[in-house]
């Protein structure tokens, strides 16, 4: 079968995420609004996963990270402290003759509105400066709309970290090198969503905010160079690039442990201008998507910069006490920062296939898969009695479907043929189907086939025999 180009690839994944429900445009039925999308029944189940498995790695699995549920709107000094209210702006143009409205950096990219064929740098039309849009979504506390009353939707999750750093380090008790994480909503007024859910006005957040000792009084002596492997030195002895690298490393293998193969990922290294003016280090690990390649996450090494400027701001004293040292320090900050709906897209890009395979008479029939890691499959299991109109294996199905459910999310489905079952199912990325016949029951021909049933897996369409007794220790095997 041919391969399809990358934008019959997002067309089909478009169409297949709302006919499986796992996205839907927001207000469809008002004409939707740009930006914003909600997530049906599998949708949240799959984003459910990634956010469990990302605080089971950050949090149970980890002594030295702490959890935060911080407010979406936080006090106004909040950001004026650090820097949003002033600069968190892109270049924004008008098109005099069709009104578009286009990011002044993303001009070859974005496609004209009259001439789709033809870019916006390459349409001759008219068009305005480039002017700074904020990019914050305003709002205003209380009955009256007035500038004393001004407050904003918060665009990243990390400068509550930073503002609760204090009260944080008091009732857990940690000591550097530490963390504080949570995952939230964030909001960004972006002049051109795109890409599906890729670049959103509402997004989710899964940030970490890692403390460490500074270079001036860590024993580490001359950190490493950027981009060298492993610190051969004593973790506790590390200096700021140490922890850096210790952490690209990090989430890359956390990346390859949920299904994302090593080469459709890279690192890229900031440089020059795309640093961020407190960024002593940046760097984005790259998913290749159909619309190229994009940024999943952000590891960046902001030194003292949030902290500095709260403590400025606020007149409060956010240093650390060291007792080993006796001394009193502002920690840097290594901040790893993904994006939840991005990841969640990726996902679904890597396990969208279409394969070939012989139907029940032998023939090549077309069916379309989605191959998630079992990690990230919404739906685990699927129980299917053989005939919906034989009562034994019904019950007994139902019986296993009880026993499953407990678990894992688990489907009973009794709609339709055997094969259109396994279709569904392959559609929605279910790792295993576990099919009750007429020899789990007793009624077939094969005694020594009862009270087992027959288990399919989504990726080769194998089918194994197993003993119900040993069913549940047989996936969580498989599952793990």
């Amino acid at each position: 079968m041919p391969e399809a180009t990358d934008s019959e690839l997002m067309g089909k994944l478009v169409s297949l995420c709302k006919r499986r429900g796992f996205i839907f445009q927001s207000s469809e039925i008002y004409g939707g609004i740009n930006g914003f999308w909600d997530y049906g029944p599998l949708g949240v189940e799959l984003k459910r996963n990634v956010k469990e498995y990302w605080w089971r790695c950050m949090t149970r699995e980890r002594e030295d990270v702490v959890e935060l549920d911080a407010s979406i709107i936080l006090h106004p000094q909040v950001w004026a402290a650090s820097g949003h209210t002033s600069t968190f702006s892109d270049p924004m143009v008008d098109c005099k003759k069709c009104q578009g409205r286009f990011r002044a950096d993303q001009l070859e990219e974005e496609a004209c509105l009259e001439k789709p064929s033809k870019s916006v740098a390459a349409c001759d039309a008219e068009k305005t400066e480039p002017r700074a849009f904020n990019l914050m979504f305003k709002t205003w506390l209380g009955p009256v709309e007035s500038e004393e009353n001004a407050a904003w939707l918060r665009p990243e999750t990390a400068q509550a970290i930073f503002a609760q750093f204090k009260n944080v380090l008091d009732v857990s008790r940690q000591k550097l090198p530490f963390g504080i994480c949570q995952i939230g909503k964030a909001f960004r007024n972006e002049i051109n969503p795109r890409n599906y859910t890729f670049r959103s006005r509402e997004f989710e957040q899964m940030e970490l905010e890692y403390f460490i000792k500074p270079d001036a009084v860590s024993a580490a002596g001359e950190p490493s160079s950027e981009g060298e492997g492993e610190a051969q030195s004593r973790p506790e002895d590390w200096g700021w690039k140490e922890w850096h690298r210790y952490w690209v490393d990090q989430r890359m293998a956390w990346y390859r442990n949920i299904g994302l193969p090593e080469q459709q990922l890279k690192l890229h290294w900031q440089t020059g201008d795309e640093l961020a003016h407190y960024a002593q280090a940046t760097v984005d690990i790259m998913y290749r998507f159909p619309f190229g390649w994009q940024e999943l996450e952000g590891i960046a090494a902001r030194g003292d910069f949030d902290l500095r400027q709260h403590q400025q701001h606020s007149g409060k004293s956010l240093e650390f006490f060291d007792a080993d040292t006796r001394q009193k320090y502002l920690p840097q900050v290594i901040e790893p920062s993904a994006g939840v709906d991005r990841l969640v897209l990726a996902l679904l890009c890597q396990a969208y296939g279409e394969e070939m395979i012989p139907n029940a008479q032998g023939k090549p029939e077309r069916r379309i898969v989605m191959k998630f890691h079992p990690r990230m499959a919404p739906c685990k299991v699927g129980v299917f009695p053989l005939n919906k109109n034989r009562p034994p294996l019904v019950a007994k199905a139902k019986a296993i479907h009880d026993r499953l459910k407990d678990r894992y999310l688990t489907a009973f489905d009794l709609t339709g043929s055997i094969g259109k079952r396994y279709a569904r199912h392959d559609e929605i990325g279910t790792p295993f189907g576990v099919t009750v016949d007429f020899d789990t029951v007793g009624d077939g021909e094969s005694d020594h086939l009862k009270d087992t049933v027959t288990v399919r897996d989504r990726d080769t369409t194998q089918q194994t025999r197993v003993p119900i007794a040993e069913l549940e220790s047989w996936l969580a095997e498989k599952l793990a």
